[in-house]
């Protein structure tokens, strides 16, 4: 687990999502948790499939799980 506040679900770290939509700009999550403002971060809603996430054990491979994540905490798959 890295240091510091993390919103990011550790069980979604390293797994390929697609983004849903993006949400608009929020203060940085990092930053505010120790009582300063930050700047302005995007935020996206991204849809992981279960077989993504849990891979052969998924009990339904085929259903999805959404999570809003920060773009700083994202990187981008070609």
């Amino acid at each position: 687990m890295p240091p510091g506040h993390v919103r990011a679900p550790a069980y979604l770290r390293g797994k390929t999502g697609e983004i849903e939509r993006p949400l608009g700009a929020f203060g940085n999550p990092e930053e505010q948790a120790y009582g300063r403002f930050g700047d302005m971060r995007a935020l996206y809603r991204v849809r992981f499939t279960m077989a993504e996430i849990w891979g052969d054990s998924a009990e339904r491979p085929e259903d999805t799980l959404d999570a809003e994540i920060y773009e700083h905490w994202l990187e981008r798959v070609e």
